[in-house]
Formats: structure tokens, sequence, C-alpha cells
């Protein structure tokens, strides 16, 4: 029978060998730490990816802003429906409107010369609200023409507490604005 002196030594002699050993401690602390690195990477990542879905907005409403600029939409008396299929034609790389035009908002305001233009915000209590309205400008007129285009970004990180969302719902509202004079 050992006596319980010798069963104290063994006991601190495995402790001291255990710390010594090295082997795995770096699967431990990648183990401790990647879930933040993670979590950090996801978001930037997808705020980075939010950031140039905002710049394919604006960039794809000027473009259909053109249109109306040019009398191309009112020479073909462009609905709304049909100005909402070209510019989701334009931004369809990275928005999920095909098919689905209601994902995508539109307001085009006409202010005829010498008018104060007032631009309302469209997030009331966390969701997109209106009145949204949708003007052709008449040929020929001075008249200065506001289009603005907005889309409901989902977002996926928000919920592990990184909350870059202005919308109920983990959404955050992309908005693109285009202000021009009609060409004569």
């Amino acid at each position: 029978m050992s006596s319980p002196a010798a069963a104290t030594v063994s006991v601190r002699n495995i402790l001291r060998r255990f710390r010594r050993n090295r082997q795995g401690s770096a699967a431990v602390e990648f183990a401790l730490v990647a879930p933040l690195f993670f979590g950090v990477l996801f978001a930037i990542l997808e705020t980075a990816i939010m950031f140039f879905a905002g710049q394919v907005l604006e960039l794809g409403t000027a473009e259909s802003a053109r249109l109306m600029m040019t009398h191309q939409a009112q020479d073909s008396s462009m609905t709304e429906a049909e100005f909402k299929q070209d510019l989701c034609n334009r931004i369809k790389v990275l928005f999920k409107c095909q098919g689905n035009l209601g994902n995508l908002s539109l307001d085009v305001k006409v202010f005829s010369p010498g008018t104060a233009i007032t631009i309302t915000d469209p997030i009331v209590s966390g969701s997109l609200t209106g009145p949204f309205v949708y003007s052709l400008p008449p040929s020929g007129s001075p008249n200065t023409v506001v289009v603005r285009a907005f889309y409901q970004w989902p977002l996926y990180v928000t919920r592990f507490g990184y909350n870059i969302a202005n919308l109920s719902g983990s959404k955050r509202l992309l908005a693109a604005t285009a202000a021009f004079h009609v060409e004569p």
C-alpha cells in the first residue's frame, strides 16, 4: 500500500508536467478568440457590402433619372412600374428586385422654379412611410425634379449585437437621390 505522501508527490508531478506541456495551447487560445474574430470579420464584411450596395443604388438611380432629364421617360409615357423595372435592371447585381418590385420604393417630385424644395425623412418609428409620388415632369419646362429611390436592405450580423439597422426587422434603408433640371 502506498503512503499518502507518495500520492501527493505523484499528483504534484502530474500537475507540473501538465503545466509544462504546451501541445494544443494554440488550439485552445484560438478557440477562445475565434468567435470574437469571426464576429468582427462578418460585421466588417456586411458593412462593406451594404455601403457598396448603396453606391450601386446611387449610380442606378442617377442613370434611370437621366431618362427623365432627357425626355425619354416623358416621350414614352413611362409608368412607375416601368421606371422601377428600368432601375431594377441596372441594380440587379446586388439587389433582389427582379419579379418583386415591392422591395423598391420611388419618390419622384416635380418642383416649379422658385419653389422651396423640401425633402422629408422617409423613416418614422422604424418603418418606411410615404407618401411617395411618381409624377413625370412636363417636357420643356424649367422645373426641378427630385428622384429618390429606397431599398430595404436585410442585415444578418445585426442579430448578434452589431446593430446598424434603422428599420425594424433588422433592415437598413438604402436611399439614393438624383436632382436635376429637365432639358429644354
